[in-house]
């Protein structure tokens, strides 16, 4: 393994090495959870990165205490991240985890630099900083610690379920800065998460946990991601998956047509010739121009979830304000001399 070209930015990588091989630790634990899989212990020189200028994100730094990740989504953008090490985009990047053990102290310290300004950092956006890993090597809580203390804003995305063991500190961080958090719930397909998301909570887990958020006070979103062409996009699928969305309180759904980088690329064609060869050429197609869906397939999507957000009491609202639809409750009885019409409401 190449750990002397281990960076977030690979166009950095030969000129500031984040740590050398003499501290790596490579482990692996014999319980079901983890069976199968390497953890490579690292005390990284660097936590905080800037996200490169032509990157679409609407933030400029992160934060990843881990690299691969359990969640084994076969279409995750990340994968590429792993051949810089020399290892495979596939089943290495599922199962050869990187963990930055130092990042909670390593964070604090860089935060309490008079060269950082408090520029809000974003978590999540590579991989999963709430993966089965987190539940060993509990990185977070002093992650969050740091930020809190320092009152620096954050924002977390997860498809874990873990979050909600760190939600005292999520709500106290919230009260002296701007907190934001979102669940990844791209549909609600039982028999397509367990191929495509294996190492996933099941999505009704995941809302659970909006639900849950929502129940103390912090308003959280659903990026409704990835959302995949011909297997998860048709009308009454969408509707399902919005309609549970804002069943869960959740603040806002925001959607994301799935989108193949090299390294998941190739991992998502394997993936789609074992268990539907059938799409195969309509993927070559659509997917013509490149790692995105083109422009008018994504603004379809977009527009339908959008119409299901506001059907579903998920419009415009005050900010924070979680929406959900009430269950729907019994019409009172009448009597003979019960002449008072009944109102029937949506909400």
């Amino acid at each position: 393994m190449r750990w002397d070209h281990l960076a977030e930015n690979p166009a950095t990588a030969r000129d500031a090495a984040l740590f050398g091989a003499e501290t790596v630790t490579s482990r692996t634990f014999d319980t079901p959870e983890f069976r199968g899989i390497t953890f490579h212990e690292v005390r990284a020189r660097s936590i905080v990165n800037r996200v490169p200028g032509a990157s679409r994100m609407p933030f400029e730094w992160t934060v990843n205490p881990y690299r691969g990740c359990t969640h084994a989504c076969v279409y995750c953008f990340a994968r590429k991240t792993h051949s810089y090490l020399d290892l495979d985009t596939g089943l290495d990047f599922d199962s050869q985890i990187v963990v930055k053990i130092n990042a909670p102290e390593l964070l604090r310290r860089q935060l309490a630099s008079p060269r950082w300004h408090g520029e809000h950092i974003a978590m999540g956006t590579n991989v999963d900083c709430y993966q089965r890993a987190e539940g060993r090597y509990q990185l977070m809580p002093g992650i969050i610690g740091a930020l809190r203390d320092h009152a620096n804003p954050f924002s977390i995305l997860t498809k874990g379920t873990l979050i909600l063991r760190d939600l005292d500190l999520i709500r106290q961080a919230s009260e002296v800065t701007e907190v934001g958090v979102s669940v990844s719930v791209g549909f609600t397909d039982h028999e397509l998460w367990r191929t495509v998301e294996p190492g996933t909570p099941a999505p009704e887990r995941r809302l659970d946990v909006v639900r849950a958020l929502t129940d103390h006070g912090i308003g959280c979103g659903v990026l409704m991601a990835p959302v995949i062409p011909f297997l998860s996009d048709h009308p009454a699928q969408l509707r399902a998956t919005v309609r549970a969305i804002a069943a869960s309180g959740a603040t806002s759904v925001t959607p994301l047509v799935l989108h193949l980088r090299p390294g998941a690329r190739e991992w998502f064609t394997a993936w789609l010739e074992r268990h539907h060869p059938h799409l195969v050429r309509r993927y070559e197609r659509l997917y013509a121009e490149g790692a995105y869906a083109p422009k008018w397939y994504q603004r379809r999507v977009t527009r339908q979830v959008h119409e299901l957000a506001q059907e579903f009491g998920m419009g415009p609202t005050s900010a924070g304000l979680p929406r959900r639809i009430p269950e729907p409750e019994p019409a009172p009885a009448r009597t003979a001399v019960d002449t008072t019409p009944t109102q029937l409401t949506l909400l």
